[in-house]
């Protein structure tokens, strides 16, 4: 074994990697557990444990589990091939190792390994915060799965199909480029299966197809297992580009088998991930309770549209509610109702702004509306209307009438195009709803206009061309 090591370790650090090299399975686990490589290449004949038995321990730690493995033996069966990815293999090679195919599959699984580690720090950065509870885990359940097979021979694509629908996936068939890309267009595919040795003028087109497929947005990120006679210079060309693992003809069906479960896999993880990851970004820029933007979402836009200059300076007016006597609503008829109303509040306030307007909840009952390139008129007539929206017609509520009646009171300014700062701005929104709660609540009280007077506001204005 030895020399073997030896001679890898040359190869690999010529290439500018950073080699840690172990002789038996137990040394192997213990610097895996440690040091935590991009990559493991595990020969299979190794002393007290063997390779098989080292790779399924290193995918059976949840610590360990996402590193990818690559297996490396002299045997050339292909059940011994299959019994490596069964055991959580990513790629099975064969000695003498092909130096041209070995960095290719080494690079290759190396940057996946990066993309899924940005995933992972992600999600655990998302769990430290507590707005998910972690775990894309699961990733070894095997739903079925939507396939597209890319294969001009008939044969080849009937054998290849039953194959994969054996295991319950559903595969779609496309004969030429062109079909594959209409079935992409109508169709989302989590596994791509496609031939390298399709008919075509020039040999190099399936490999110009799969860099087609990896820069289409649809199939940027779906696996791409290549199916192609043993060619390793032009397999190492196709995991350059970005396909992600391949299989020679002929095409052993139990290979086949794995390798795509294999892939399966790993986009079931990835897509969790992802999912998680949404979801948390969600959650730290939402409020839960109502779906509106959070106070950290309304200081980082308001920060943009201050700062924006010349033309994409457009006129800002700043509205804050809040809900008259709310906490008597929470003492008399308990939080549910009282989440009833903050729920139905936030409904009607936000079916009344524009899309482009926004709505926060920035505390208990109070709510920020930043109105975007309106003038200050319209913006009084806004704020009334809202303030009137609420006051007459009541809110549905598990009470014993079935709903509840609130008002609300509305504290404003108009920024105009005036160069502001945000705390400074929210202040005196602040102070103005002060204002209007002092003054007797359910009013709007506008900077530099005082109490506005409803009967004033029951019209739109009419507005000047170019306002």
């Amino acid at each position: 074994i030895m020399p073997n090591v030896k001679l890898l370790e040359a190869k690999l650090k010529n290439e500018y990697y950073n080699v840690l090299c172990a002789y038996s399975g137990a040394e192997a686990l213990d610097v895996i557990q440690n040091e935590r490589p991009d990559l493991v290449l595990l020969d299979v004949m190794m002393p007290e444990m063997d390779g098989f038995e080292v790779c399924r321990r290193i995918k059976e730690n949840p610590e360990t589990e996402h590193i990818p493995v690559v297996m490396v033996t002299a045997l050339t069966d292909s059940a011994d091939r299959v019994n490596g990815l069964e055991a959580g293999a990513d790629d099975f090679l064969t000695k003498p190792l092909d130096d041209v195919a070995l960095m290719a599959r080494v690079r290759s699984l190396v940057r996946l390994k990066m993309t899924m580690d940005e995933w992972r720090a992600r999600e655990n950065t998302a769990t430290s915060l507590g707005v998910i509870d972690g775990g894309a885990d699961d990733a070894r359940k095997q739903e079925p799965a939507n396939v597209l097979l890319i294969e001009d021979q008939d044969f080849e694509a009937e054998k290849i199909q039953q194959t994969i629908e054996s295991d319950g996936h559903m595969v779609s068939v496309a004969s030429s480029g062109v079909e594959a890309l209409d079935l992409i267009n109508h169709y989302l595919f989590d596994v791509i299966v496609m031939s390298l040795d399709m008919d075509h003028d020039n040999d190099d087109d399936g490999l110009r197809f799969l860099s087609h497929l990896r820069s289409n947005d649809k199939t940027r990120s779906v696996p791409i297992l290549m199916v192609s006679q043993d060619d390793s210079q032009k397999i190492a060309r196709g995991l350059e580009i970005g396909a992600h693992d391949y299989i020679v003809r002929p095409v052993d069906k139990n290979e086949l088998r794995a390798r795509l479960k294999t892939q399966i896999r790993r986009r079931r993880f990835q897509e969790k991930l992802k999912a998680n990851y949404e979801v948390s970004l969600s959650m730290a820029l939402t409020d839960t309770l109502t779906g509106l933007f959070n106070r950290r979402y309304l200081n980082v836009h308001m920060e943009k549209l201050l700062k924006a200059e010349g033309e994409r300076r457009k006129s800002i007016a700043v509205l804050m509610f809040d809900i008259d006597h709310f906490k008597a609503v929470n003492d008399t008829h308990g939080h549910t109702v009282g989440d009833e109303v903050l729920k139905g509040f936030s409904n009607r306030i936000k079916g009344r702004l524009r899309s482009f307007d926004i709505l926060a909840r920035t505390g208990g009952e109070e709510f920020v509306a930043v109105l975007v390139d309106v003038p200050l008129e319209k913006a009084c007539y806004i704020a009334e209307r809202l303030r009137r929206s609420i006051a007459e017609d009541p809110f549905p509520a598990s009470t014993e009438e079935g709903e509840l009646s609130v008002t609300t009171s509305i504290g404003a300014v108009y920024l105009g195009t005036d160069i502001a700062e945000i705390d400074d701005v929210l202040d005196q929104v602040d102070k103005h709803l002060y204002e209007a709660k002092e003054g007797g609540r359910n009013q709007v009280v506008f900077a530099d206009k005082g109490k506005l007077e409803p009967d004033d506001y029951r019209e739109a204005p009419r507005l000047k061309v170019g306002e």
